[in-house]
């Protein structure tokens, strides 16, 4: 503990990193704040009460995972409620899938830095259309489905001028959280998009640590009230979880990679050996947050279509069909966005010859990239069993000790995975700036890999 707070002291004394530790805390300040502005029209607090209704009625169900991301906004109807979600949407369909199947924006994603930023625009107009037609749909579902289901009324002076009220606030909250996130990213500290989502997972943790106390407190609600003895077993049970996703997160398949010699004139070159590291999970959350996308759609078509109501007991996150769909989901998008990057092993392979490098016991060439593409397919075998275990792991634990929704996000899913991978991600570039300045970072020893 003295060694981490003497790190963080020498951070804050280097005029640089303070510059951009206090403006990246700012960002998340604003962020927080516009989570609190509610939308005009509409009774935030009957909404929040049919959220928990929903929440416990479908097993904690995907809308309880949706708010966690956007900070409670989504049921509180405020300015940020369509939340981060959106903008990381568009970004992954623009600049990851159709930059990959579309050859023009294949071109621009070659051309550079001035490539990137054409693709990032259009990924913009993509995150604003994407967020009218999901502020379009929030409204209608507050004016219809809701008060049709609940006997409750939300909307305060429903029509056509609330869809466009509601729309336009919405997509505008959505723009200021893109320019918030880009702006951590260009001129703070770690990646925007992730900090904001993670802030608002943290954000969260007071509302869980209530519904542990109501559990184990005297008259406990529920059927089965959490013994104190549980509870203890609930953090050692977080902290187990919390060190296998590092250790998986920091995981790699090192390929050993051998230099050729060469004699020039009286001098021998190469013959050095290294490896090439294949990351365990290359891709990432975005296996999980592609499934969550896909499952969370029929709820949506259910709130227009009253005939498919039950639709949405099916796909609660207790129910048999959504957690074999949800696995089956993410081994799928496991495999497609480690499939999306697989290219790089010809570029690779390529380098490798041209400076006389290779594989002991493979062969140059194309027989290198069947052996890296072969390799490749192996470990991401390992990552997709591990997120469908993460991924899943809260709804076991809710459904056997009978904790509540809320806890039961913190034990893993992607609100684990977020939060995790982007303290490491934030902790290496602190650490960057430290060393590069003679500084001691977070650890003596070399455990956080990227560490020079």
């Amino acid at each position: 503990m003295f060694r981490l707070l003497s790190a963080l002291v020498n951070a804050w004394s280097i005029p640089e990193l303070r510059r951009k530790l206090v403006f990246t805390l700012a960002m998340i300040a604003i962020y927080e704040v516009g989570l609190f502005i509610p939308v005009p029209g509409v009774n935030g607090a009957e909404l929040g009460r049919i959220f928990d209704e929903l929440s416990q009625k479908t097993g904690g169900g995907l809308l309880n995972l949706m708010d966690m991301f956007t900070g409670g906004a989504l049921s509180q109807a405020t300015i940020f409620a369509l939340g981060i979600m959106p903008y990381i949407t568009a970004t992954i369909i623009v600049e990851t899938l159709l930059a990959t199947a579309i050859p023009a924006l294949e071109k621009l994603r070659k051309e550079g830095m001035a490539g990137y930023r054409k693709l990032h625009q259009y990924s913009r107009y993509a995150t604003i259309v994407l967020a009218v037609v999901n502020s379009f749909m929030y409204a209608v579902v507050l004016e219809r489905a809701i008060p049709a289901q609940f006997h409750a009324q939300i909307v305060l002076n429903p029509g056509l001028g609330f869809k466009v009220l509601t729309v336009l606030t919405m997509t505008g909250g959505m723009a200021l959280i893109m320019w918030l996130a880009e702006q951590i990213t260009e001129r703070g500290i770690g990646n925007g998009m992730s900090l904001l989502i993670t802030a608002s997972i943290v954000g969260r943790i007071p509302l869980a640590l209530k519904d542990i106390a109501v559990q184990i407190g005297p008259g406990g609600q529920g059927q089965s009230p959490l013994a104190p003895l549980a509870a203890l077993l609930m953090v050692g049970f977080l902290v187990g979880i919390v060190m296998l996703v590092i250790f998986v997160e920091q995981g790699q398949r090192r390929i050993p990679v051998q230099y050729a010699r060469r004699v020039v004139g009286r001098r021998i070159y190469g013959g050095q050996s290294t490896y090439l590291p294949l990351k365990v999970n290359s891709a990432g959350v975005l296996p999980i947050i592609f499934s969550i996308s896909l499952l969370y759609f029929p709820i949506q078509i259910a709130g227009f279509v009253p005939q498919l109501e039950g639709l949405a007991s099916w796909f609660s996150r207790t129910s048999l069909l959504f957690n074999v769909l949800y696995a089956g989901l993410i081994v799928f998008f496991a495999y497609f966005s480690t499939a999306i990057t697989a290219h790089q092993f010809l570029d690779a392979a390529d380098q490798m010859k041209k400076v006389g490098a290779f594989i002991p016991g493979i062969r140059p060439g194309q027989p290198t990239v069947d052996y890296l593409d072969q390799t490749l397919t192996r470990v991401t075998f390992v990552a997709a069993v591990y997120l469908v275990g993460v991924a899943i792991l809260p709804d076991v634990i809710m459904a056997f000790m009978k904790i509540p929704a809320r806890v039961a996000g913190f034990f893993g899913g992607t609100s684990l995975l977020i939060v995790v991978g982007v303290t490491i991600d934030t902790m290496k570039q602190i650490e960057s700036h430290l060393l590069m300045r003679h500084y001691e970072g977070f650890f003596k020893g070399g455990r956080l890999r990227g560490r020079r």
